[in-house]
């Protein structure tokens, strides 16, 4: 089996993953933040570990801004529903995935909020980051108080311009939350030269963690309502959530071996460095997107984006079709609309969809010919 689907979730997990999660689950799996004794505390100072590591990575000075959460969608329904208020209008990128389009969809449809999509041009090679701020000019409001945008596409390797768009928001006023679902691990991102108010991501994907993990970083002075009440393990005798990040957002038990799992894919990613990463994934793309190219009936879409993500169709073949017949062949890869209606209407994808292709920084240029391969066989 050769998998290409790293963009849902990837594997397999580095060693030292899963190393990291069972010795916690043998020597320290005592509940973090509930009780004294040596396992809480052992299992607390995982937890604070990891919330050092996301903010190092991610250009934050301050770990207690750190939250954790069970994926990344729901650490954008929290943000998103958390600083949204009544009357606010909300700007969203033509490429996001239903984490973000559905939140917003439902506040809005409820009456209370309004919103706009601002396009971004992907298939488009000529598109500029000013390009992209004219257009979020465009259709800013009076009473705009958020911008949502995917960091990079989950169906093709299109990446927003973050620092031009958060200085665009900082000097608007308005309200930066960026999904970093595709791009943490991958790509540098720096809360604070790039302006971001708030940023979501899994740990299951680019950060090589298991699933079960996800997080948001709060900026300065960001504090959004609560999603979820219950127990923190901080004054438990006042009825309201604590007023602080991060057991503000942290009711009940977090899943303290997976996020130490978590910090070892971190590691990872530390000793492999990201721009040796990107190399290795922006070369797998590359000459996927050669090999594809080359095959009479297929059509990659926006393939000028160099990425971690490819996407493409096969002329008369359904993606479902495709997609389970090199299933059959040993290949794991991804058919349909991936969550993701909106930028696959901005693709101008056919009815079902489209096949995904995912490389990993594991994926072997060799791994990369065997699909072509296959693929030019299926076909012929």
């Amino acid at each position: 089996m050769i998998y290409l689907d790293n963009a849902a979730t990837t594997f397999p997990k580095p060693p030292a993953v899963l190393r990291a999660i069972t010795d916690c689950m043998r020597y320290d799996c005592g509940n973090p933040g509930r009780g004294s004794h040596a396992l809480a505390l052992r299992a607390a100072e995982h937890i604070y570990i990891c919330r050092e590591e996301l903010a190092t990575l991610f250009g934050s000075a301050h770990p207690e801004r750190v939250s954790f959460t069970a994926n990344a969608t729901t650490a954008l329904n929290t943000v998103i529903k958390g600083l949204l208020r009544e009357g606010d209008h909300v700007l969203i990128s033509d490429m996001e995935h239903n984490a973000v389009l559905r939140p917003v969809f439902k506040l809005a449809e409820t009456g209370r909020i309004t919103y706009n999509v601002f396009p971004t041009h992907p298939s488009d090679p000529a598109c500029t980051p000013k390009t992209v701020c004219a257009e979020i000019l465009e259709h800013i409001r009076p009473n705009t108080r958020m911008l949502i945008c995917a960091h990079a596409s989950n169906i093709c390797s299109a990446v927003l311009p973050l620092e031009e768009i958060g200085a665009l928001c900082r000097r608007k006023g308005i309200l930066f939350v960026v999904d970093a679902a595709q791009s943490a691990g991958h790509l540098a991102i720096n809360m604070e030269r790039m302006h971001i108010d708030a940023l979501c991501a899994p740990g299951h994907k680019g950060l090589m963690g298991p699933q079960g993990t996800g997080f948001f970083l709060l900026g300065d002075g960001i504090t959004a309502d609560t999603l979820t009440e219950g127990g923190s393990g901080f004054n438990s005798l006042d009825p309201h959530m604590p007023d602080e990040p991060p057991e503000r957002y942290e009711a009940g038990t977090l899943p303290t071996p997976a996020i130490a799992g978590l910090t070892a894919g971190i590691h990872e990613i530390q000793k492999r460095g990201l721009e040796s990463i990107r190399a290795h994934l922006t070369a797998c793309n590359r000459h996927l997107s050669e090999r594809l190219l080359d095959l009479r009936g297929v059509t990659v879409y926006a393939p000028h984006h160099v990425g971690s993500v490819l996407l493409f169709n096969v002329d008369g073949v359904s993606s479902d079709a495709l997609a389970t017949e090199l299933d059959r062949r040993g290949f794991c890869v991804r058919a349909g609309y991936h969550c993701a209606p909106l930028a696959h209407t901005t693709l101008q994808t056919p009815s079902g969809g489209a096949v995904r292709v995912s490389p990993s920084i594991d994926t072997t240029e060799k791994q990369i010919d065997a699909f072509a391969d296959t693929l030019k066989g299926i076909l012929q």
